[in-house]
């Protein structure tokens, strides 16, 4: 491995995911060099859980809900210096992020749904270090920082302009992007009366490969993002874009994010919750 500033004691991670992108995730932390621990909690009961899945070649053991605790406290005697990656989907979020918090297991939670704020709590409430970002994408992030600088330096910069939005991501992606959430609450600063109920989510096949220019064969991995804010005469337009094909963006940022981490553990830093934008700030980017 090129670039490891925690070194070794600081790199069992085990990812919980019941999503395509947990298993991307699970792979890049492997080819990172960093150890993955070999169990995957789902939500499902021991009945379904029953079989294994391969993660580059390692066989990785499905958890079901009712076996939890007993594996948890199994990994957490062979694997201490552990770190959890969670992709699962947004009715989990919350339960999961408590049960890791109870347990006082640092953890990465790359999951979109959810309540952020309560899950930034439960982790402040354990003392648990935790990484908190429903956007794992270190360029997207830097993209939502610029938007949020912006809004913080220019409000009402764009008063009396009309929003228009639209997200296309892949169909068995539930919620509403978290991404577009963040970026039309800046928009909201800049004087754009626009609710987060109008942001237009698309998950059909034809408006995606028509209307989005979605390739083919990404359309069960992809986020595209269009902003576009017009001036009330129409005289003016602004339109901001971001087209995503594919999961390695977010794997490579997860694994910024479990390394960032690992360091602020091995340093003890007072501080517990981060954000990727913190990932970003600090520079532990490969």
């Amino acid at each position: 491995m090129d670039f490891n500033p925690v070194g070794p004691g600081y790199s069992q991670v085990g990812v919980v995911w019941c999503l395509q992108m947990g298993h991307a995730a699970a792979e890049a932390i492997v080819k990172a060099g960093l150890t993955l621990v070999p169990f995957t909690l789902t939500g499902y009961s021991a009945g379904v859980a029953v079989s294994n899945i391969g993660v580059a070649g390692i066989p990785v053991e499905l958890v079901g809900k009712d076996r939890r605790q007993d594996i948890m406290d199994q990994i957490r005697e062979q694997h201490p210096a552990l770190i959890v990656v969670d992709y699962t989907t947004p009715n989990c979020v919350n339960d999961n992020a408590q049960f890791y918090a109870d347990n006082g297991v640092p953890f990465v939670m790359g999951t979109t749904g959810g309540d952020p704020k309560k899950v930034a709590e439960a982790a402040e409430a354990a003392g648990v270090y935790a990484v908190v970002s429903p956007q794992m994408g270190k360029q997207v992030v830097a993209f939502q920082a610029m938007m949020q600088l912006m809004a913080d330096n220019f409000p009402g910069v764009f008063t009396g302009y009309d929003l228009h939005v639209v997200e296309s991501h892949q169909r068995n992606k539930a919620d509403t992007s978290g991404t577009a959430k963040a970026v039309v609450q800046s928009f909201n600063k800049m004087g754009l009366g626009f609710k987060e109920s109008q942001i237009r989510k698309i998950r059909d096949r034809p408006t995606q490969l028509d209307a989005m220019c979605v390739p083919e064969d990404a359309l069960d991995g992809h986020a595209f993002h269009t902003y576009t804010v017009t001036s009330p005469d129409q005289s003016v337009q602004f339109v901001f874009k971001h087209n995503v094909t594919g999961r390695s963006i977010y794997a490579e940022g997860t694994v910024d994010a479990v390394l960032f981490l690992a360091k602020k553990m091995q340093e003890r830093a007072p501080q517990k919750v981060y954000s990727m934008v913190d990932v970003l700030k600090a520079g532990y980017l490969r």
